[in-house]
């Protein structure tokens, strides 16, 4: 499937930006309850994990419990705004195989299925943005079905390849899309003998198995799971509009703060087909920074930027604003 070109310029004035009839809290219940019926057993997985996090009031803490929590996080939301977003889902810019695989393995990490789902997913979005065809828009189904229902309804589990073509070809991403839940658990396993390892040797760092359990995998990941869906519920809602798109997105410098740069999303959905989301230097955009720096070590390659008629059209909107 080709890059999601913007598609503002042909439909600008086609379609009414719906953003004020956004009622947050208001889902429609009977819109969950028909077509998109909510299956919490289903999705163990994703429940247990919730409920697992729930043990860093019973384990405790240690200083390197806390750190291994925050690079985990870290690490984690790179395999996702870096690869599932920017690559698997728009294709901004190029890598070799092996390195397409480990962005592949860092985002199926975080608990969040595979590329080859997430990216079908995704590029679904971009084509239906705030319509009754988008998955999870907070201005058409509410708040709570665009943070996390549409995730635990059984329509949304499978994954389109129609929408993944391109990438579907990969047999390792293929493994990836059959068994999503391998290489969480392994990361689950690994932190839980990492604990008891230093429970055993340095005990005097005050690390144990289960500490290293609940706060490195179970509160890091409901901690990246939740940072990830307020693009979703959060990003057309609150915030400024830069641009005149179709839908409601909006930038919003807290969101990007805590999504490694995610949080430009009026930006993006404008030019979905920039690597960089923050499209001005004062716009925090974490994942351009770090992918910059793998530019320069020659790991990724054609990072795609914004042309400059991209930065003429806002020019243009600042202006008009402004009189």
């Amino acid at each position: 499937m080709p890059i999601l070109e913007n598609k503002t310029t042909e439909l600008k004035g086609g379609r009414k930006d719906i953003s004020s009839s956004l009622q947050i809290g208001t889902t429609s219940y009977k819109v969950l309850r028909q077509e998109y019926k909510i299956d919490i057993f289903s999705n163990i997985p994703f429940v247990l994990i919730h409920i697992g996090g729930l043990l860093i009031f019973w384990a405790g803490f240690s200083r390197v419990t806390l750190i291994t929590c925050f690079i985990l996080w870290f690490v984690r939301m790179f395999g996702i705004t870096a690869g599932y977003h920017r690559y698997f889902s728009h294709r901004t810019y190029k890598t070799s195989r092996w390195f397409q695989f480990i962005l592949a393995v860092l985002g199926n990490s975080s608990a969040q299925l595979d590329p080859l789902w997430w990216a079908a997913h995704h590029r679904h979005h971009h084509l239906h943005t705030d319509t009754q065809e988008d998955i999870h828009s907070p201005t058409v189904s509410g708040f709570w079905w665009s943070h996390m229902g549409w995730i635990v309804c059984p329509k949304y589990s499978q994954t389109n390849e129609q929408n993944i073509r391109d990438f579907a070809r990969y047999p390792e991403l293929r493994y990836l899309n059959r068994f999503p839940l391998i290489v969480p658990t392994l990361l689950a396993i690994a932190l839980t003998a990492t604990g008891l390892l230093l429970q055993y040797y340095l005990p005097q760092i005050k690390t144990n198995g289960l500490q290293m359990l609940a706060w490195g995998f179970f509160a890091s990941t409901v901690l990246l799971y939740h940072s990830v869906f307020t693009i979703n519920s959060l990003a057309h809602v609150f915030g400024t509009r830069r641009f005149d798109t179709v839908d409601s997105s909006r930038n919003n410098l807290l969101l990007a703060i805590i999504t490694l740069g995610e949080g430009w999303h009026n930006n993006h959905h404008y030019y979905p087909a920039s690597e960089r989301q923050g499209f001005y230097w004062w716009e925090i955009d974490i994942t351009h920074y770090i992918l910059q720096l793998l530019a320069w070590l020659g790991i990724v390659w054609d990072l795609r930027t914004p042309p400059q008629k991209v930065y003429d059209e806002s020019d243009c909107l600042s202006t008009k604003s402004s009189v």
